[in-house]
């Protein structure tokens, strides 16, 4: 019997791997279709930005007391899961709580702090779930949007939900482990690890079951304890919850330039000169290629990592000036849209192969003019991230496609470019006259 159950835990552990890299490896070649973009200068600098922000959860505590409860449970869940090390060892080789013997009384030590982590996971995912579903905090459930309506709110409930029955195998585990050991039931007579101070309450539950329904108890809660972290490792993959893993990576590639400072296009900075007479017309110029961006291809694969990185917690979109006086632009969305896409072209691949194209783009069939012509370019969505997303580099790349390719851009907006061409100002009057409001003062 223990044989069989060790073949069993080989196999479900092979699965589990191997979808999970399978899917991984799918993620890697859809953010690989992005543009080239060098994030490796300033090493030093990236890895201290890293470990602020993704490592010590700096930006969420600009609102402390959500951002504690996100640590508590970002850390317990981290910490907790070390234990996958002794479950894996001992679902491979037969063993029982193998890490008992070589880290003797320091055992009990490390497992009561993990069921104290494992209780106060239980309790954040608790409060997080009050404030989705039953205060419902206007920025997860933003008023006339739909943006969080259907799947990205079953979504974060799911993983609430999951993650608290996870912590309670490992706790259920835990009382009928010491309750077997107590009464000296097979194996779990070699070892003596104690009473643990958060799953001894459970005891007097299960002090009623038989040894035999203690035995299938205790097992139960290990095999849904390890099968469902693969499950949730494999979840998240498709999932908003890939920001657990995709968020250090994100960090350190993250934009190291002031705020405020875009990005020009070589070829269009060359003209602007060449108008200016600070440059020259060379026989030699290479084609300029597409202004802007169309479709995911336009965009770099930081763009694309961002898209997979976004949490959907709506701070973003809570900041945007224009969200929150009613224009149709929000930020979060725009990261969600993008991530749409990539998943939209992904089915693609998988039903059709690597090189099917469909007809769709991201810049009109799932990102509308509206949006794009709502923003400010204040920066606010980008201050707010989180983890350092950036949804302001995708909609300025969308818009000069719109302006530069297609020829889209509001009346005021023409008349703008016009008097910048004619007059080197926005403003209509001749650059002979600029100076006469200080001769006149």
């Amino acid at each position: 019997m223990a044989y069989l159950q060790q073949a069993l835990f080989v196999i479900v552990l092979g699965i589990a791997v191997y979808l999970i890299a399978r899917r991984v490896l799918l993620i890697k070649k859809t953010i690989q279709l992005g543009k080239a973009d060098d994030r490796t200068d300033q090493p030093g600098i990236r890895l201290k930005t890293m470990l602020r922000i993704a490592f010590g959860q700096k930006k969420m505590f600009d609102r402390p007391i959500v951002g504690a409860l996100h640590f508590l449970v970002y850390a317990g869940f981290i910490l907790i899961n070390i234990e996958v090390l002794e479950i894996i060892i001992d679902g491979i080789f037969g063993t029982h709580r193998v890490l008992s013997g070589p880290l003797g009384s320091f055992y009990p030590v490390v497992i009561n702090f993990f069921e104290v982590l494992a209780l106060g996971v239980i309790a954040a995912c608790v409060v997080f779930l009050v404030r989705r579903n039953i205060l419902k905090i206007n920025r997860l459930h933003p008023a006339g949007s739909k943006e969080m309506n259907g799947w990205p709110a079953m979504d974060a409930n799911i993983i609430l939900v999951f993650e608290i029955a996870l912590m309670m195998a490992f706790l259920k585990m835990n009382a009928a482990d010491t309750i077997l050991q107590a009464r000296e039931v097979g194996h779990f007579a070699e070892i003596n690890t104690g009473t643990f101070w958060i799953s001894q309450w459970l005891i007097p539950i299960l002090d009623n079951f038989s040894s035999e329904l203690l035995v299938i108890t205790e097992r139960g809660a290990w095999w849904f304890h390890i099968v469902g972290i693969l499950a949730f490792a494999l979840y998240v993959t498709y999932s908003k919850h890939l920001h657990i893993a995709l968020a250090f990576p994100n960090t350190y590639f993250a934009d190291l330039k002031p705020r405020g400072q875009m990005t020009n296009m070589p070829a269009v900075t060359k003209e602007v000169r060449i108008m200016m007479e600070l440059d020259q017309p060379s026989e030699n110029e290479e084609e300029a290629g597409r202004f802007g961006a169309k479709d995911i291809e336009d965009l770099s694969w930081k763009n694309l990592m961002d898209a997979y990185s976004c949490t959907e917690c709506g701070r973003c979109t809570s900041q945007c000036p224009a969200n929150i006086t009613g224009k149709l632009l929000s930020p979060r969305k725009i990261m969600m849209s993008t991530r749409d896409r990539l998943e939209d072209i992904q089915k693609g691949w998988l039903k059709n192969g690597y090189d099917h194209k469909d007809e769709k783009s991201l810049n009109g069939d799932y990102i509308t003019e509206e949006e794009l012509l709502a923003c400010t370019s204040c920066n606010a969505c980008v201050e707010a991230c989180p983890v350092l997303i950036n949804p302001l580099d995708i909609i300025l790349q969308l818009r000069r496609y719109n302006v530069m390719e297609e020829s889209k851009a509001p009346q005021s907006w023409n008349m703008m470019f016009q008097n910048l061409e004619t007059n080197m100002a926005p403003w209509k009057f001749s650059p002979d006259d600029r100076m006469k409001w200080a001769s006149e003062s």
